[in-house]
């Protein structure tokens, strides 16, 4: 697949083309310091007061404090900072503020690896506890009820990053509300923006943090909002940038990036709306449901974003679905892309009651509102293709031996050399040396079935890692050199062990797999 269906916007999003050319713009044009008094300081300072107007309007942060971040682990960063030294005054005054810092159970990772870090070097000396989710992955308003006279600080989230699921911000502020809750309050709003309505000076939240990568801006950039009279700690220290709240000179190509973003958000013409986003995320479920006729949906959809999908294929591991996805050209992904390198099931599914088996194999689909009607039909189409290729037979035969299952031990690869690696840049080097050198995609037979690439114009056989064992003896022998390589490099460097544990001489493997190959 030389086109790339990309669904996981969840994780990060491609950089709108404004707002490449407005960062491109300023590096160029308006590089000045946005504190220096002189004309290009002064431009530079017009780029800059141009985004905070902006998503001033666009958060409707009213009166209250907005600075630029580097993204939302700053802010949630400095917002529990905030909160914590607010606690810790109070106790000092001799106020009753609560003892608990109450978290979202399916809350990010950020919100309580932050919480219980200041706790420690603050020696606030608070209890973290985890509000539970119901099966639909809302918060349980009545354990809320019970906790809430107890709680200093209240983390919650907008809407979940695996799931989707939209929280029920206004029956929590009710809550908070009636139980007479002194406690501050922060809602992680970072898959929010540009999917749900904010109105941030007409609700009862205290500080929101939000991250620009997440809709079509570059990494490195976010905000946070804090409401008028909430108490406020900087993070950073030093030259007093961003009035004093945030120091360190701005990152003026990110901001200017931002602003197009927001821009584009105001005026209502580039970005698809909830209706249409809706639509195509049901075009997506019923093709996945074509495909997968036993898949269960994670997350009630009335509850969600529309634009997150989350789903587990019973019988069908999430690795085989992934390798399936971006053997596809379809990029999807198993939850969070902070713990993708965990294989522990995740802890948002776990949280909302599901079977510790149905949430280690589930998998997310997640696109942005710039998704068009075409974008939805040609990522239906590859999902079909996929539901085709997993039902394609595993060939009897092995194409590089001709020999049927003549299944051997499988020599440990505990004490074997590491298998000498071979980049991107050194494979049309290799291949010109070694011409009569074998391609082996190790790669599994419902990958094989979407096509097995072409590495600079020469052919590769397909063995899969999994049936290398039934062919040792052949690799044992074989005298050619042998390049091994996958979609990531993982399983190609255990294949390149292997033979090297059975005597191969002259063995490689494609660091990184086809993933860092430049596409043809």
């Amino acid at each position: 697949m030389t086109t790339e269906i990309y669904l996981d916007a969840n994780a990060t999003s491609p950089v709108l083309p404004a707002a490449i050319q407005a960062a491109q713009a300023t590096l160029l044009q308006c590089f000045g310091n946005p504190s220096s008094s002189h004309a290009a300081g002064l431009r530079a300072r017009a780029v800059l007061d141009e985004a905070r107007s902006r998503a001033r309007r666009v958060l409707g942060a009213g009166a209250g404090r907005l600075m630029f971040t580097s993204g939302a682990t700053e802010g949630i960063g400095t917002a529990v900072l905030s909160a914590l030294c607010a606690v810790r005054e109070r106790r000092a005054a001799g106020l009753s503020c609560g003892d608990l810092l109450l978290y979202g159970a399916t809350e990010h990772k950020a919100v309580p690896e932050s919480l219980a870090h200041w706790n420690t070097l603050l020696g606030t000396g608070l209890r973290l506890q985890a509000l539970p989710v119901g099966a639909d992955g809302r918060h349980c308003l009545a354990t809320l009820r019970t906790l809430a006279p107890h709680t200093a600080f209240l983390c919650t989230m907008a809407a979940n990053n695996e799931t989707g699921v939209v929280s029920d911000l206004d029956g929590i502020a009710a809550v908070l509300t009636e139980t007479g809750s002194a406690a501050l309050w922060m809602v992680d709003c970072v898959q929010a923006l540009g999917k749900l309505p904010l109105a941030l000076e007409h609700t009862r939240i205290d500080y929101a943090p939000v991250s620009g990568h997440k809709l079509y801006a570059p990494k490195g950039i976010g905000m946070l909002y804090v409401r008028e009279g909430a108490p406020y700690t900087p993070l950073i220290c030093g030259g007093g940038q961003e009035a004093g709240q945030r120091s360190g000179t701005e990152n003026m190509a990110g901001i200017a990036a931002l602003g197009a973003v927001l821009r584009a958000l105001e005026e209502g013409t580039t970005f698809r709306s909830h209706a249409q986003l809706t639509a195509m995320r049901e075009r997506l479920a019923a093709s996945l449901r074509a495909a997968f006729p036993a898949i269960v949906f994670n997350a009630p959809f009335e509850h969600a974003l529309p634009t997150t999908l989350n789903f587990t294929v019973p019988g069908i591991s999430g690795k085989t679905l992934l390798d399936l996805f971006d053997a596809a050209g379809v990029r999807v992904s198993a939850g969070s892309a902070c713990s993708a390198a965990k294989t522990a099931p995740s802890y948002v599914l776990l949280a909302m009651g599901l079977d510790p088996e149905r949430c280690a194999h589930a998998v997310r689909m997640s696109f942005g509102p710039l998704a068009d009607d075409a974008f939805i039909d040609a990522a239906c189409t590859r999902i079909a293709r996929c539901a085709q290729a997993l039902a394609a037979p595993p060939p009897a035969r092995c194409p590089v031996t001709g020999s049927g299952e003549s299944p051997l031990p499988k020599p440990a690869c505990t004490a074997s050399p590491a298998p000498c690696d071979l980049d991107a840049g050194e494979l049309a080097g290799f291949l010109d040396a070694h011409p009569d050198a074998l391609l082996v995609d190790v790669r599994e037979a419902c990958e094989h079935a979407l096509g097995t690439p072409r590495l600079h114009g020469r052919a590769a056989y397909s063995l899969p890692l999994s049936r290398l064992p039934e062919h040792a003896a052949w690799l044992g022998r074989e005298a050619r050199p042998l390049l091994f390589f996958c979609r990531s490099g993982r399983r190609s460097a255990q294949a390149a062990r292997f033979a090297q544990e059975l005597g191969h001489a002259n063995v490689r493997h494609l660091a990184g797999g086809l993933a860092l190959l430049p596409p043809h």
